[in-house]
């Protein structure tokens, strides 16, 4: 270990987004829900208590009993509640300003949420008459309603059975992209450890008390609850502690399957850090297997460990840090 004077790092700030599919199967409430959707239709399910609920569950949720008694509600309603977007992300309903209102339609004991396409807040209140604004293209989805829109008509509550049919193509499952976007500030402690990484070096910090260091830093030790402010420099090289083999390939990840992730105890370091095994077969990583890092083709962070070519490491050398 070799001790690296402290300085104040430069604060570093970073745009990140995290970004998945989420895919989800329906049952038949759902299914029956969705492709009504898409044909023009919307159904609620009524409760054992005579409620019609929108949008439908399975389960009553008062008495958890299971619920199928499907009933096609109106596509007019009325507004409950509302709050004005005055600016509109991407992926929002609409892209110009509009409301999210709460919308009971006619026939219905509960609220949907959407948006309202009004000219400005003075024109939406609690109360107010809306429709349904189909979409042009519907394929089973809530997006099939492109927004409400107002609409001066008087309450209808009267609703219709439904058998929840619609032919011969139900929607039987949904993909609902989720994102976040949002900037990163990593604070005194990482930005050290980033602004290492970029001379290719791996700092930690050790903890006063009882002198573990951790790698990456968190500013302050977990265990103790005291502030690290001493840098350590640690590795390059270390020890396979534990490892998984990954069998499923992730999107937009250029790297063949089966790949090896593990722990790896950098020398010096007091917990290990996750990495990438490369550079030997998969069936051959093991603990105990000394590594070493490639670094990646800007030399800003290790892209992957490969073997280092050393005797493998004594058990005892490693087994605080499983």
């Amino acid at each position: 270990m070799t001790p690296t004077p402290a300085s104040p790092p430069e604060a570093l700030r970073a745009p990140l987004v995290v970004e998945f599919p989420f895919t989800r199967s329906l049952g038949p409430v759902q299914s029956a829900f969705l492709t009504g959707l898409r044909e023009r239709t919307v159904l609620g399910v009524r409760t054992e208590a005579g409620a019609v609920l929108v949008p439908p569950v399975e389960y009553d949720p008062v008495t958890a009993a299971e619920l199928r008694e499907l009933v096609e509600v109106g596509a007019t309603g009325t507004v409950t509640t509302w709050a004005w977007n005055p600016e509109p992300r991407p992926g929002q309903p609409l892209a110009t300003p509009f409301a999210w209102v709460l919308v009971r339609l006619d026939g219905a004991d509960t609220a949907l949420l959407h948006a309202l396409d009004a000219p400005g807040p003075e024109a939406v209140r609690t109360g107010l008459r809306v429709r349904i604004r189909w979409a042009a293209e519907r394929a089973g989805a809530i997006t099939d309603i492109a927004c409400f829109e107002p609409y001066e008509s008087e309450p209808a509550a009267e609703t219709a059975p439904h058998d929840g049919q619609f032919g011969d193509d139900p929607v039987t499952g949904i993909v609902a992209p989720a994102r976040l976007d949002y900037t990163y500030s990593p604070g005194r402690a990482q930005s050290r450890y980033l602004h290492g990484l970029a001379e290719r070096r791996t700092v930690g910090e050790r903890c006063p008390s009882c002198a573990k260091v951790y790698v990456p830093p968190r500013g302050a030790c977990p265990t103790c609850g005291i502030a690290t402010t001493d840098q350590v420099e640690v590795g390059p090289r270390g020890t396979v502690t534990t490892y998984c083999i990954v069998n499923i390939k992730a999107r937009n990840l250029a790297i063949e399957v089966p790949y090896v992730y593990a722990h790896i105890a950098l020398d010096g370091a007091g917990l290990a850090l996750h990495g990438r095994i490369a550079g030997i077969p998969y069936d051959q990583v093991r603990m105990g297997l000394r590594v070493e890092p490639v670094w990646s083709e800007d030399g800003r962070y290790p892209d992957h460990y490969r073997p280092s070519g050393e005797p493998d490491a004594d058990y005892d050398t490693y087994k605080e840090l499983l």
